[in-house]
């Protein structure tokens, strides 16, 4: 995570919520979380004296990641996740993971050269010819598609499966899927309009 990142989250976001040793990193980029949540095995307590006792949320157990314990304990329209993809393949697996876990909580990773979420029932987007289009299913699931060159109709996705890595978008897209097990991967330059569509897509899969 880097401030430009962060910056381009929070201009969409009303509030920043550091995971952990998050809370540092947002603090020597000028920025003060309104809450951090994790077990505090990172963040440093001069990051802690910097907010407020009633807005430390800590969480002892560790089955799960800080960016599980944060995500689980936001309640948002959507949550931008910032610093859960790149730096380490098993942190971001787990990043991944738990998107398809919590297909409730409607959240979008930001990373270097894309972003990433868990595809709710029907999505479209109006994308620009010739973006790349990834899926990647967490699970077994079907979906049909308009606007890919590769249509997935018909397909069986499953991670030791089909893949759909590397489709292009002829134009804006509609996809829609059996079960909330894909994710979609888009260039970053499809953020902006990336967080508008899920903001405006009324539908998310059921707990």
């Amino acid at each position: 995570m880097d401030k430009t990142d962060l910056s381009l989250a929070l201009g969409h976001a009303t509030t920043l919520v550091a995971a952990d040793g998050g809370a540092d990193r947002a603090l020597s980029f000028g920025f003060t979380p309104q809450a951090v949540i994790g077990d505090f095995d990172s963040v440093t307590e001069d990051a802690l004296e910097q907010i407020a006792p009633e807005n430390q949320h800590r969480i002892a157990e560790q089955d799960s990641t800080d960016f599980e314990k944060a995500l689980r304990a936001i309640d948002a329209p959507l949550v931008i996740g910032v610093g859960f993809t790149g730096a380490r393949v098993d942190h971001q697996l787990a990043a991944f993971n738990t998107l398809s876990r919590f297909p409730e909580k409607r959240c979008l990773l930001l990373g270097t050269h894309e972003v990433v979420f868990l595809c709710p029932p029907s999505f479209r987007l109006a994308l620009t010819k010739g973006s790349t289009v990834s899926l990647f299913a967490m699970g077994a699931v079907e979906g049909i598609s308009d606007g890919l060159e590769w249509p997935i109709r018909g397909l069986h996705f499953a991670p030791d499966g089909q893949s759909g890595t590397s489709n292009i978008a002829s134009g804006p897209i509609e996809l829609a899927f059996t079960a909330p097990k894909m994710l979609v991967m888009l260039p970053r330059a499809a953020f902006d309009i990336t967080v508008e569509a899920l903001l405006n897509t009324p539908s998310r899969w059921a707990t």
